[in-house]
C-alpha cells in the first residue's frame, strides 16, 4: 500500500464488526500481532501494518521517523482501505503512535487500547537523552539496544526473545534510532488529552515509573497485566491479550 514516505505492508483479513488496527513497537512488525489477528478474524476485520522502515515496509524516503510520521502511516493505511471508524491497539512505540493518530482524528477512533505503551521520554534528562542518541548513531548501536531490552525480555520464553531480537537485527539503524529518538520529544499527555473516546492501558510490572502514561494522564484508565510476562505481552501471553481485547471491544460502540 502506498504511504507518504514509501510502500507500507499491511496484513488485512476478516470481516464484520468495527475493524481493529494494530500498531507494533520499535523494531517490531505486524507479525508480532499474529495471534491476535487470528483470534479477532473469527468475528471481525482485523489488520496490522508495518510502520515505515520496519518489517516489509520501505524505509522513509525523506528520513522522517517522528511519532507523527508513524501516525501518518496509520492514516495512509486506514484511508487507503476506506476505514471510516475503527479501534486502535498499540504496543510500546505503537502506543504513542496510536495516541498521536487518535489526537489528530478523534472522531474516527472508536476506542484506544494501549499495551504496555512507551513512557514519556521527555522525562529523560537532556544529557542522558543526547548520550542515547549519540550511541544509536554509532556502530555500537545494536548491542546497546539489545542490552537495554534484556531486562524487558528476561521473563520471556527463548523463542519470544529470538523473535524480538531477530526483528531488531533486521531493522535498519535509521529506523530504530528515529523511532526511539522520537519518543524523547513526543508529548503523550497532550495527545491523550485530546482524545475523548474510550481508552485503556494495560501495563506490566516493568512499566511503573513516574514517566509511565498512567501516572501522567489522569483520565487514562490502567490495569496491571496479571500474568507473568515481559514487555512483549502479546507474544508472551497471547491468550491473555486476546481476552483483554475481547473485554475492551465489548465496551466500544
Amino acid at each position: 500500500m502506498k504511504g507518504l514516505a514509501g510502500e507500507l505492508y499491511v496484513d488485512d483479513g476478516g470481516q464484520g464488526g468495527l475493524p481493529v488496527v494494530f500498531v507494533h513497537a520499535s523494531a517490531g512488525s505486524s507479525a508480532q500481532w499474529a495471534a491476535q489477528l487470528t483470534h479477532l478474524r473469527k468475528s471481525r476485520r482485523a489488520l496490522a501494518l508495518d510502520l515505515r522502515g520496519h518489517g516489509r515496509s520501505e524505509p522513509a524516503r525523506d528520513g522522517a521517523y517522528e511519532v507523527e510520521d508513524f501516525a501518518a502511516d496509520v492514516g495512509a493505511v486506514v484511508d487507503g482501505l476506506g476505514l471510516e471508524r475503527f479501534v486502535l491497539v498499540g504496543h510500546s512505540l505503537g502506543g504513542a503512535v496510536c495516541a498521536a493518530y487518535a489526537a489528530a482524528h478523534p472522531s474516527r477512533v472508536a476506542g484506544l487500547l494501549l499495551l504496555d505503551p512507551a513512557s514519556d521520554g521527555r522525562q529523560i534528562p537532556a544529557e542522558q537523552a543526547k548520550g542515547l542518541m549519540d550511541v544509536l548513531a554509532s556502530e555500537a548501536w545494536l548491542p546497546v539496544v539489545e542490552e537495554y531490552w534484556a531486562p524487558m525480555l528476561a521473563p520471556s520464553r527463548p523463542e519470544v526473545r529470538e523473535q524480538v531480537l531477530s526483528g531488531l537485527r533486521a531493522t535498519a539503524q535509521a529506523a530504530v534510532r528515529g523511532g526511539l529518538g522520537a519518543l524523547l520529544t513526543f508529548d503523550p499527555v497532550a495527545a491523550l488529552g485530546r482524545y475523548p473516546g474510550p481508552k485503556l492501558s494495560f501495563v506490566t510490572a516493568y512499566n511503573q515509573g513516574p514517566d509511565a502514561y498512567q501516572h501522567l494522564v489522569p483520565d487514562l484508565p490502567s490495569r496491571r497485566v496479571d500474568v507473568p510476562t515481559g514487555h512483549w505481552v502479546q507474544l508472551d501471553a497471547p491468550e491473555w491479550v486476546d481476552g483483554a481485547l475481547d473485554a475492551f471491544l465489548a465496551t466500544v460502540r
